[in-house]
């Protein structure tokens, strides 16, 4: 061991590190600062060879700093062992890790390995955060505790019992299996576990055990198979037995003793650090409970009533964000007042309508009227277009596309998909088309209205045309020649310049998300926006998912719609449904075979496009016309298709669900469903909507081989309810939200413990929305930071931000 360092200038460090250390590393024992210090100090001829920290000591966290001060004293008491070699500089502690966050992986909890993390990614949970939303679908109630002899049969229940034996065994020969008797002072009864051998090791005689589950009776004993259980141990709290205990989603390796047992450690340890976004006065109002309690109570209640409390608390954040985003949403569309104020041309639109082959409905009227009202306005339209399949959504839209020409600006017209753009642009054609000298071009038209002083022009661009037909269509756009185009969203790419764009009508608001109204504002000021949707969904609802949007209604069809006969073929009577299909062939009618694939799968035992197509051609109609029209054809494929089922040349159209919406035939009379049990009652709705267009009775067959008893109460529903708004409840009902919109396509995060039903908390949660956003329209005020950062962590996370 060397000599003590030491020197005049050794000792005043020794003396400065020595304050440090009592002043807690906060670099205050010397003026200036130790890096000051330590820099005037080293620069002497004397100055003996004492490391520095290499990134200042000021920029040291408190851990480094301890570690370099305590090492730096115990080098100047020690001293060097070999004087003539350097001192070795005194190993530095590493910079800890962040500690973690709500935001971290689930990998920072302790022994989640990336294992189990992949695991629980196939659940979407990512982080720890997404591990305490991971809200189990029910509970079993093992709240129920009993001694032995009052054991009921068939009942879910809880019992302390002594393990008296466990053994290993084998039961039928070849299952390994857990052998138990267990009791207490009142008696004894067995339990079973099977495949889990190796809990024989685990219960040894005098172990406590807390068994919960059904009892069943084996010669007189009762016995529990496969009972969940849980070693007592003095203060520890029950996770699997003895109360409400939650269950899970699962996949594939993960059990559901190792995710209960992983919530509640991180509920115990992260649950206290949740920060509640909501007010405390507006919790009050509410009567709800702290985010926390909530969250703990939603996993682990103590009783129903704690239960219920949490889940309509949690549903109530979701409801009450949802209508801050929509909200703010709306205001950032509406807040300028740069919209064209379109007046309407009252005798453009008489002449329009008095051409038409039949009259508008009073819908209708009243549905063009708000519209009209609305563009008037300096401050952007932003309008729902509601309708049941087949009322008229689209002559109320080009009423209104008229009204922009007629003021000297551009309409355009925006399809989710090609074939459907085709659909519009082929439609207004036809209505603008009963107007006199139309002018037919390869992808526009023109067409003459008295009293218009000139043609209207109408184009149709897409992404597949060819790069002349492309640049025809875009030079006439941006001359400002071409009134209306009708396009998908490539219309809204940034080397699509309409100039003087005042209307744009969106078909399936849906797929129509945040980013592309952003695209609409960069073609100039803010175009009047109406969406249109043929979803039919409960008003209440449809402000809750649409509310940055005004409500129109067609709520009454067309005259001379025919009501669609709808039946569900057991599969035994297939060829009745085919003979009934040829008869209609023969009198001059044609059908629609649909099919939930284009190519079968091993997977899902249901008819594919593709092979029905084939076998209907060969084995079923060979002596009838057949065509095959699914989502992978080109489009000139699709439009050849097309034309030559809606031009009569075609009998049977066999077809993936692309025909759902937009496809007007009126001559078509069946359409047949294969695996509809495998559609939603929505989605089912929408096919069925195909037909029945014309004068003739047209009928719906819903064909699934071997569906499922809740399939059969929904195909039953289909044959009874031909209300769109009536099935949209029933397809509500039957899958709720998440799956009847699609996460993806509602441009809203799926709702988790909200249900549509809850109709009192949705309007409170719109109540309060609204006065908070009146209070403070920025969510600027220090009570409103933390709603402020879910608010845009929500937005983020919406898939309309991300949508394309």
């Amino acid at each position: 061991m060397g000599a003590t360092m030491s020197s005049p200038e050794l000792d005043t460090l020794k003396k400065i590190l020595t304050l440090e250390q009592q002043k807690g590393y906060n670099d205050t024992a010397v003026v200036g600062g130790l890096d000051r210090f330590l820099a005037r100090w080293t620069e002497g001829p004397s100055a003996p060879p004492v490391p520095l920290p290499t990134r200042g000591y000021a920029r040291l966290t408190a851990p480094r700093r301890r570690g370099w001060v305590e090492a730096t004293l115990q080098l100047l008491e020690e001293g060097p062992t070999h004087p003539k070699k350097k001192t070795p500089s005194p190993p530095l502690p590493k910079e800890p890790a962040p500690a973690p966050t709500l935001s971290s992986p689930v990998t920072a909890l302790p022994r989640v390995s990336s294992v189990l993390a992949g695991r629980l990614k196939r659940l979407g949970v990512h982080t720890i955060r997404d591990l305490l939303y991971l809200f189990p679908h029910r509970h079993n109630d093992f709240a129920k505790l009993c001694q032995v002899s009052q054991l009921e049969v068939d009942a879910e229940q809880t019992v302390m019992v002594n393990v008296w034996e466990a053994r290993e065994v084998l039961l039928g020969g070849h299952r390994k299996a857990t052998e138990a008797v267990v009791g207490d002072e009142t008696g004894n009864m067995r339990a079973v576990w099977f495949n889990q051998p190796y809990l024989a090791r685990q219960f040894k005689p005098g172990t406590r055990l807390a068994l919960s589950g059904k009892v069943s009776l084996f010669k007189g004993t009762g016995v529990m198979e496969s009972p969940e259980y849980e070693l007592l141990q003095e203060g520890e709290e029950l996770v699997h037995t003895g109360r409400l205990i939650p269950v899970y989603p699962l996949t594939q390796g993960l059990t559901p003793r190792t995710l209960r047992h992983l919530v509640k450690k991180t509920l115990d340890t992260w649950g206290p650090h949740l920060q509640d976004p909501l007010p405390q006065s507006l919790r009050q109002r509410a009567g709800l409970p702290e985010l926390s309690q909530a969250i703990s109570q939603a996993h682990y209640p103590q009783d129903e009533e704690s239960k219920a409390s949490a889940r309509r608390r949690l549903a109530f954040d979701e409801l009450f964000m949802m209508q801050l985003y929509v909200f703010s949403r709306r205001r950032d569309w509406r807040g300028g007042r740069d919209a064209v104020s379109l007046h309407s041309n009252e005798a453009l639109l008489n002449a329009f309508i008095s051409r038409l082959p039949f009259s508008l409905t009073r819908a209708q009227e009243k549905a063009l009227g708000e519209v009209l009202a609305d563009m008037e306005e300096e401050r952007p339209m932003s309008r729902l277009l509601q309708g049941d399949v087949g009322s008229g959504k689209t002559v109320v839209a080009l009423a209104a596309l008229l009204c922009a020409a007629a003021n000297g600006y551009q309409g355009a017209f925006m399809a989710p998909t090609e074939i459907l753009a085709v659909q519009h642009y082929n439609n207004i054609s036809r209505l603008l088309g009963e107007l006199p000298q139309p002018a037919i071009h390869e992808n526009w038209a023109t067409f003459s209205l008295e009293p218009f002083p000139r043609p209207i022009s109408v184009g149709l661009l897409m992404g597949s045309h060819g790069r002349k037909q492309k640049r025809e269509l875009q030079e006439l756009m941006a001359r400002g020649t071409l009134d209306l185009v009708v396009g998908t969203h490539a219309l809204i790419q940034q080397d699509v310049d309409i100039p003087r764009l005042a209307l744009a009508v969106v078909d399936e608001q849906h797929r129509f998300g945040v980013m592309q109204r952003a695209s609409l504002r960069q073609k100039g000021g803010t175009p009047h926006l109406l969406v249109m949707s043929a979803t039919p969904i409960p008003r209440s609802l449809a402000l809750t998912l649409y509310g940055d949007l005004d409500l129109s209604v067609l709520d009454e069809l067309p005259p001379g719609r025919q009501r669609v006969k709808t039946q569900w073929v057991h599969p035994d009577r297939r060829q009745g449904a085919y003979d009934f299909l040829r008869r209609q062939v023969k009198q001059g009618r044609q059908a629609f075979v649909v099919c939930p694939l284009i190519q079968e799968s091993e997977v899902l035992q249901t008819r594919a496009a593709t092979a029905e197509f084939s076998r209907l051609s060969r084995e079923v109609f060979p002596d009838l016309s057949l065509g095959l029209l699914h989502g992978r054809m080109p489009l000139r494929e699709k439009e050849e298709v097309m034309a030559s089922f809606s031009g009569g040349d075609m009998d049977i159209l066999v077809s993936t669900p692309v025909v759902e919406v937009g496809i007007d035939i009126p001559n078509a009379t069946v359409m047949l469903i294969e695996g509809a049990d495998r559609f939603g009652l929505a989605q089912l709705h929408q096919f069925r909507g195909r037909v029945g267009r014309g004068e003739h009775p047209s009928y719906c067959f819903l064909m699934a081989d071997s569906p499922s008893a809740e399939a059969v109460e929904r195909l039953k529903v289909m044959e009874r309810v031909d209300d769109g708004f009536l099935v949209a409840e029933e397809d509500l009902r039957f899958r709720g939200p998440g799956e009847f919109f699609g996460t993806r396509q509602s441009g809203l995060p799926d709702l988790r413990m909200a249900r549509l039903s809850d109709h009192d908390l949705l309007a409170l949660a719109r109540r309060e929305a609204a006065l908070l956003l009146k209070e403070d329209p920025q969510l600027a005020q220090p009570q409103h930071q933390a709603l402020a950062r879910e608010l845009a962590q929500y937005a983020s996370s919406s898939p309309d931000t991300a949508s394309s």
